[in-house]
């Protein structure tokens, strides 16, 4: 095969996406700072908060700030099915207990896609894993912007915030865990373990059939 007839390398695309920074995962840093001022104000000092925040690898094009949220457009450019396949294989590599090749391909996965939410979300959990709090959160903090949801990951950023001495941090990402899995043990027992009774769960209500003798 000559060297024309090689394949193409896969191109990086460039793509647009919204993602959200929420005031209570900001709380003490530059960007929360972002909240405390006036958009119409200081317009430009909270824009260029969320620059630096965001990095060199995310443009900003557009924000919206609310009182607990910033709604933040940007464009990327990255290799986002490369960086997925990466993604997989890391987590492979990690649940064999391959830990340190496994770290080292989530980050490899987040050069490829800079916005890979999964890749960011098992960064995190591996740092919380190794008491890493600070490094784990803010992955985490990147992970939920990026589109990661669920009790796993408001559950890993409660155990950080809890092991930073952030309590009312803790007790917010724990008590939203419970609002998706009300039966969560792990987030129930921490927030008794922080003096804070978590709320009853409610008994779910079965179906009355009745039938005749």
């Amino acid at each position: 095969m000559s060297a024309s007839d090689k394949p193409a390398p896969p191109r990086r695309s460039r793509a647009r996406r919204s993602l959200v920074i929420r005031r209570v995962d900001h709380v003490g840093d530059p960007v929360g700072l972002a909240f405390l001022e006036s958009p119409e104000t200081d317009g430009d000092a909270v824009l260029d908060r969320i620059r630096e925040y965001l990095g060199d690898k995310l443009k900003l094009v557009k924000a919206e700030v609310s009182r607990d949220e910033i709604t933040v457009e940007i464009e990327f450019r990255g290799w986002t099915e490369e960086g997925t396949r990466m993604a997989s294989l890391a987590r492979d590599l990690y649940e064999k207990g391959a830990k340190r090749s496994a770290l080292s391909m989530y980050r490899d996965a987040l050069d490829l896609d800079p916005m890979n939410a999964e890749a960011m979300l098992r960064l995190g959990l591996a740092f919380a894993e190794q008491e890493k709090f600070t490094d784990a959160l803010t992955a985490l903090k990147h992970a939920r912007e990026f589109g990661a949801a669920g009790a796993e990951l408001l559950v890993a950023m409660g155990q950080c915030a809890t092991g930073l001495n952030r309590r009312a941090t803790a007790i917010a990402y724990y008590e939203d865990a419970l609002k998706l899995e009300p039966r969560n043990f792990i987030a129930r027992s921490a927030l008794r373990a922080l003096g804070h009774n978590p709320p009853t769960p409610r008994k779910q209500s079965g179906a009355v059939r009745s039938r005749r003798d």
